[in-house]
């Protein structure tokens, strides 16, 4: 068999769904909607409707976020029907190895741990200097010693409250899916309640003269704001990577996926006409523009409880991406292509190796190495992936080992797949060059692991065979 035989050889339904049976099957729809809200509201949702407003798109913020769920929505309705086909662990990942061979699938596989380990090394991290802050307004002050990047003549000496939040997540996750997430709903419910609250209070100080203009920066600024803020919905992509671990997963993937991007858009759009009609867009190009209205409107007594919706969106960040980027390392590892005793899973029904060692590399990161500039290339996995799954619709279809006859699929086929490409390819056209070329690097040293390691000790260079416990 030629080497591009090789490479472009697909894996079978049945064996990945052989494999992963030894999940456990315990989420429900309500579950997977708490781990994608978990996953996509986080801090930005306090910061970006007062930044964007103020420097793109004035109280068209509020159209600018509908017009970037719209968009969102495309690609979420791609994997909602992968989701519901292949109800297994991995993701994009295993889609693309199931619908376009192994290489496509390493690819986007090395595009997600890119997302997922940047993700949650660099919320990791902010989420030690925001607790750090939160302590010191009660008067507890942590040494900057030990919540700092790792810089000795500057004493510091790593951000180890980083490190801490990483492991105690996923001992959390390690100890069972089905109390972890039970504690992640509850998190998820406090940080909405925290979001409606601000919502309920700061609507009795809305100023309708401040909409107007509704559109200072013309419609280029809402064009330009649905750019900047597209961003905010990555993450509902992590739900798909639980399906080999949900019930009736045709029905609850595709509810979980869209439902995630439906509860997001309101809360988004909430919070952005609550802002910007406290307070005149103008005055909300800050660091802390929910804060800053508050304290305009003189309701500080809020303030302390912003910030602990602050800790408890990065908190259930974490605990989506770590769950999902173990699920993740665990498929390729099931697959062969790093090494096997990632591909394990233990008694409980949990893929201990593959959560141990994503663990590790993302404390070091977030405890060690400075991270600020590395933030887009989590955009630019996202993207990648998105535009494979949204192409990949058209062979899923077509694929007649996959029974794609029931449950959910994307409406107006085969117009909406293509329009999805079109959008993450428009998407990925806004990142900057420096993105571009990190980027580079890293799927340059990704084909160079798959060449030099996964095509040899590939599953698929023993079809029949299926991984052992």
């Amino acid at each position: 068999m030629s080497l591009g035989s090789r490479i472009f050889r697909r894996e079978k339904l049945d064996r990945y769904l052989e494999t992963d049976k030894k999940f456990g099957k315990t989420m429900t729809a309500i579950d997977l909607i708490s781990l994608g809200i978990g996953a996509v509201i986080g801090t930005g949702i306090f910061i970006l409707p007062g930044t964007v407003a103020a420097t793109k798109a004035g109280p068209g913020i509020i159209v600018s976020f509908i017009l970037a769920a719209i968009i969102c929505s495309t690609a979420a309705m791609c994997y909602a029907e992968f989701a519901s086909a292949l109800p297994v662990a991995g993701s994009a990942y295993s889609y693309g190895n199931l619908v376009f061979g192994e290489i496509i699938g390493w690819v986007l596989g090395w595009a997600l741990i890119l997302e997922y380990v940047l993700a949650v090394a660099t919320v990791s991290s902010a989420w030690g200097a925001y607790f750090k802050s939160f302590l010191a307004g009660f008067h507890i002050n942590i040494p900057n010693a030990i919540v700092g990047p790792f810089d000795p003549a500057k004493g510091t000496y790593g951000n180890w409250i980083a490190i801490i939040i990483v492991i105690l997540i996923s001992a959390m996750l390690n100890h069972g899916v089905h109390s972890s997430v039970r504690i992640n709903n509850f998190i998820v419910l406090v940080k909405i309640a925290i979001i409606v609250l601000f919502i309920v209070v700061g609507a009795f100080f809305v100023k309708p003269t401040n909409w107007h203009p509704f559109l200072p920066f013309g419609n280029a600024g809402i064009l330009h704001g649905a750019a900047a803020v597209f961003f905010a919905y990555l993450g509902f992509d992590a739900v798909s990577g639980s399906a080999a671990e949900v019930k009736n997963p045709g029905k609850n993937m595709p509810i979980g996926i869209i439902g995630t991007l439906v509860i997001a858009t309101v809360l988004y759009v909430g919070v952005s006409i609550v802002l910007t009609g406290m307070v005149p867009f103008t005055k909300l190009n800050v660091s802390d523009p929910v804060a800053f209205a508050l304290n305009m409107v003189h309701q500080s007594w809020i303030a302390g409880i912003i910030s602990l919706g602050a800790l408890a969106g990065m908190f259930t960040m974490m605990v989506t991406m770590i769950y999902s980027s173990s699920r993740l390392i665990y498929s390729i590892g099931r697959d062969g292509l790093l090494p096997k005793f990632l591909g394990k899973i233990d008694k409980k029904g949990t893929p201990k190796n593959s959560m141990i060692t994503i663990t590790i590399l993302i404390a070091f990161l977030g405890g060690f190495v400075p991270l600020d500039q590395l933030a887009n290339l989590v955009n630019i996995g996202t993207l990648i992936a998105f535009l494979f799954v949204s192409i990949g619709i058209i062979p899923l279809r077509k694929n007649k080992d996959i029974d794609n006859s029931k449950d959910y699929k994307v409406p107006f086929y085969p117009v909406m797949p293509i329009v999805s490409a079109l959008l993450c390819i428009l998407m990925l056209t806004q990142l900057p060059l420096e993105t571009w070329i990190a980027s580079l690097i890293w799927f340059a040293f990704g084909l160079i692991l798959y060449f030099s390691y996964g095509v040899k000790h590939s599953r698929l260079n023993d079809p029949d065979k299926v991984v052992e416990e």
